[in-house]
């Protein structure tokens, strides 16, 4: 939690390639070790990888946010908005308003304390497609979040509800996969 405005918007990087467009994501990605920086509205979230430890990379990721801080560096760049937007369009069937509306007051605030975020992917014949991003993306209960957090939340107030699905994208996909490896060869080895 930096305690100060960071971005007006989230934006998460999976790799250094993708962080072209932030000089503060790019310079943490330059810490071995760096598997992902989320950049929230009050808050910077890096995921690490398994090579290394939170003691080895911890000291350099916190130098790294406080130096662009302190000396006012820009932190990223305009680019491009996704295609899948939280924006309120005044075209938007109700339903969408009020899922958007439910996301942003009541469930992208919590979301955000934990470091993460919740992108809004879509609506169609009661099944609502969310992307959660940052560390909640990675936490081992997204699933959970997921449906017993925000779905049954969506289904009270919204009655058209009938499940909420998780996006993933390659990035996601590959991600799962390797830990479905991992987790089978440690299985193995026992």
């Amino acid at each position: 939690m930096v305690g100060k405005p960071v971005s007006s918007t989230s934006q998460e990087y999976n790799n250094h390639n993708e962080a072209r467009n932030s000089p503060l994501a790019k310079s943490i990605f330059d810490i071995k070790g760096t598997a992902s920086v989320f950049i929230g509205p009050t808050f910077v979230t890096v995921t690490k990888t398994d090579l290394v430890q939170w003691d080895e990379i911890k000291q350099k990721v916190s130098d790294t946010i406080e130096t662009y801080f302190n000396q006012n560096q820009k932190i990223e760049t305009p680019v491009d908005k996704t295609p899948y937007s939280d924006d309120h369009h005044d075209d938007d069937p109700e339903v969408i308003l009020m899922i958007k509306e439910l996301l942003d007051s009541r469930i992208r605030p919590v979301i955000q304390d934990d470091g993460g975020d919740v992108q809004f992917h879509g609506y169609k014949n009661g099944v609502v497609k969310l992307k959660l991003q940052g560390a909640c993306r990675t936490c081992s209960s997204s699933t959970i979040t997921l449906k017993s957090g925000i779905e049954n939340m969506l289904k009270h107030y919204i009655p058209e509800i009938d499940s909420v699905e998780q996006v993933m994208d390659e990035t996601d996909m590959i991600s799962e996969s390797e830990f479905k490896k991992l987790e089978s060869n440690l299985e193995n080895n026992k």
